[in-house]
């Protein structure tokens, strides 16, 4: 197992966080398919929406997370996302 020390892992990376790569996308689609009419309106559909996503999102996007790290180091930590397939 290769472990990254934090003087080479690029910190907080939107790249290389699934939640930021994919997760939120998904998420922000699907809040704002509609109008929102309020805040309170906004926060209820965020829960909604996020209890219904599923897990095999959350699995696809982790399963990226290797190709994503073998990229942004090849970049010397640049961006790298027009590299991926």
């Amino acid at each position: 197992m290769i472990f990254i020390t934090s003087a080479v892992w690029p910190p907080n990376s939107p790249d290389l966080n699934a939640i930021d790569y994919t997760v939120w996308s998904v998420l922000q689609e699907r809040v704002y398919r509609t109008k929102i009419s309020d805040v309170d309106e906004l926060k209820r559909r965020i829960i909604s929406k996020w209890a219904a996503v599923r897990h095999t999102v959350i699995d696809s996007a982790v399963s990226q997370w290797r190709q994503r790290l073998r990229a942004c180091v090849r970049a010397g930590g640049g961006h790298f996302e027009h590299t991926l397939k």
